[in-house]
């Protein structure tokens, strides 16, 4: 639960703990009850561990996204990062889908469009985690694409998309991602 005080944004987390969220991957806890140590410390390493986790999951993302670029691509290692439902948004609209094989056949048909219009880099600037409770957060991840054409400069493009995680098992999970209107991007900047 999300609640104010002191002119601070405070996200109740567990009874008797509430975590501050301060806009960076960085955690702290202050407790409503003195003495209640060990619950602050748990709720602290489950936040590390999570931290830790989604870190490592984006690693392997932009890993992946360099292989596909390389028409080097394992559809199952893909399919792994998601959960087994999830949700999309852009300006386009919602979409939901189900992690099946009919999500491999369109990442894959996906990958080859990017090598396909000249894609020949993806990398991740930067990450930033905001925790929505212990199990679940929203990751801000800031990616640089890189375009070669034919003839002319290539093209870099940067550009954010805001990811929905969830960690309940041993591996953190995409269930979700807003991002903005990239086919009108690609056109403005002469790549399509």
């Amino acid at each position: 639960m999300l609640t104010r005080r002191d002119g601070k944004w405070l996200i109740k987390a567990l009874d008797n703990v509430t975590l501050t969220n301060p806009r960076t991957a960085s955690w702290s806890c202050e407790s409503d009850v003195s003495g209640d140590f060990r619950s602050r410390h748990a709720l602290e390493a489950t936040m590390k561990t999570m931290e830790t986790n989604v870190r490592k999951l984006f690693e392997r993302y932009e890993s992946i996204s360099k292989a596909s670029l390389r028409g080097d691509v394992d559809m199952d290692e893909v399919a792994a990062l998601y959960a087994s439902e999830f949700i999309a948004a852009t300006p386009a609209g919602v979409m939901t889908g189900k992690n099946d094989e009919h999500l491999k056949q369109v990442l894959a048909k996906g990958y080859a469009h990017y090598r396909a219009i000249g894609t020949k880099a993806m990398e991740m600037r930067g990450l930033r985690i905001a925790p929505l409770d212990e199990h679940h957060c929203v990751v801000h991840v800031s990616w640089r694409a890189m375009y070669v054409r034919k003839n002319q400069s290539d093209v870099v493009i940067d550009f954010d998309v805001h990811y929905l995680v969830q960690h309940l098992g041993a591996e953190p999970k995409v269930f979700g991602w807003v991002s903005g209107d990239e086919q009108t991007l690609l056109r403005e900047r002469g790549v399509i």
